[in-house]
């Protein structure tokens, strides 16, 4: 598939989606987060996406927001701001919610909504060159992109405040130290390593990888016996996937399951 402002490509089961303005920092215009959107949509309809690699084209993942592109607005900024923030939402929220496993790879800067981004994949993976930093209060903006949902329960609501307030700059090794990233790796090795991963969820049981995500989303609002009866019925659905049926023959028997994502 062919996007304006994206890299997209598929292979052995893994997407790769890149932020692809890199003259522009990869930052966000409407149009980059309606093609965002359209290959969210892409990535969970699709049978043969498993896994998906989130990264940026060039030095930098994303500088958040075109700030260039919101002063030509002028006026009418409030109404640009709803179609890209309920753009980009909708995509972060089908990532989220699909069965495939989105790996982040972060390459250079993360800023704005470029770290909520990142906050929101289900692994990421900077390089260690990576820097992280909010910034919205800094352009007098408040933030969006989901960071004021997840980044509370990653790194808890008061160091998840100090970032938002002060717009510290976090190497990626003190990202990785505060739960925001899963794993930092050499410059060079950032792509192979983010792809290696990919491909071992592209391997796995997709739709149980997706049950794990959304009964993981619920469990922030849900009492204890409300959760605990969304992990029976969800345990009980999967029994009815080829997947758990090989799953299980295949741990009786001690050999390596052979997943379908069925």
């Amino acid at each position: 598939m062919a996007y304006e402002t994206l890299s997209f490509h598929v292979s052995d089961g893994v997407a790769r989606l890149a932020l692809n303005r890199p003259n522009a920092a990869n930052a966000f215009n409407t149009r980059i987060c309606r093609d965002l959107f359209d290959a969210a949509i892409a990535c969970d309809e699709r049978d043969d996406i498993r896994a998906v690699v989130l990264t940026g084209e060039g030095s930098m993942f994303s500088a958040g927001g075109d700030l260039k592109f919101f002063a030509a607005q002028s006026d009418t900024l409030g109404v640009t701001l709803k179609e890209i923030t309920g753009l980009l939402h909708a995509a972060i929220g089908r990532m989220a919610h699909m069965d495939a496993p989105v790996v982040g790879a972060i390459n250079g800067m993360a800023a704005g909504a470029g770290f909520s981004l990142a906050a929101a994949c289900d692994y990421a993976i900077a390089a260690k060159s990576a820097r992280f930093t909010l910034a919205y209060t800094a352009a007098g903006l408040s933030p969006d992109g989901s960071s004021t949902w997840f980044l509370p329960r990653l790194i808890g609501l008061r160091r998840a405040r100090e970032l938002m307030l002060t717009n510290r700059m976090l190497s990626a090794d003190e990202a990785l130290d505060m739960n925001i990233i899963d794993r930092v790796v050499a410059d060079e090795a950032l792509e192979d390593e983010a792809m290696a991963l990919a491909k071992q969820f592209a391997e796995g049981p997709t739709r149980a990888y997706g049950a794990t995500k959304r009964l993981l989303q619920e469990t922030w609002t849900s009492g204890l016996e409300v959760q605990m009866d969304r992990e029976t019925r969800s345990i009980s659905d999967l029994t009815r996937t080829a997947d758990a049926h090989e799953g299980i023959s295949a741990f009786i028997v001690k050999r390596k399951p052979d997943f379908k994502g069925e």
